[in-house]
């Protein structure tokens, strides 16, 4: 395993979050538009981990371990900037979970942003965005009837156990502001 390689992913995955919750509780998030600070961030990330990819190839466990595998699927999930990237590093996954070198989630959620990034519709459901009341709900989803099928497949809980997972979260959230109110 490449230890140096592992930390950098995982110390990406950290900044990226740090920043997230810093803007959130600053308030700046949500917000109409990709917040400069998140935007730059996702872009410098996105830049050394295709140094690494054409260096390595993807890293998976067997390169940099779980957590960082993790870390550098969170980078690309992210790299919304450069949707190209973003399909590249879909095949690149799909290889990684034929070799059982990554989750097969990963591959899911990265296959749906990118699809729904480019206004078609996601293959496993695992895209979400608001309905009119401010409640998740998952944007639309390609032959729906055999979703749930795609989803085992791959490790996922049913669409409705999602969805019912997303509302709570948004439950709490709401609570979490009547308190602070």
């Amino acid at each position: 395993m490449n230890q140096n390689l592992a930390d950098e992913l995982v110390m990406m995955r950290t900044e990226d979050q740090r920043l997230l919750q810093q803007l959130f509780d600053s308030g700046e998030l949500p917000s109409e538009s990709y917040h400069s600070r998140m935007k730059a961030l996702h872009e410098q990330n996105a830049s050394r981990l295709k140094e690494i990819i054409g260096a390595h190839g993807w890293p998976g466990v067997s390169l940099v371990g779980e957590e960082a595998a993790k870390a550098a699927w969170l980078v690309v999930q992210h790299s919304v900037s450069d949707p190209e990237f973003m399909g590249e590093c879909v095949s690149l996954l799909e290889d990684a979970v034929a070799r059982e070198d990554v989750a097969g989630w990963q591959v899911a959620f990265l296959q749906d942003r990118v699809r729904t990034l480019s206004g078609k519709p996601q293959y496993y459901g695992t895209q979400f965005d608001i309905d009119e009341n401010g409640w998740p709900t998952p944007f639309p989803i390609e032959d729906s009837a055999t979703v749930n099928e795609r989803r085992a497949r791959l490790g996922l809980n049913s669409i409705e156990e999602r969805q019912e997972q997303m509302t709570e979260q948004e439950r709490k959230r709401r609570a979490n502001i009547e308190q602070t109110n």
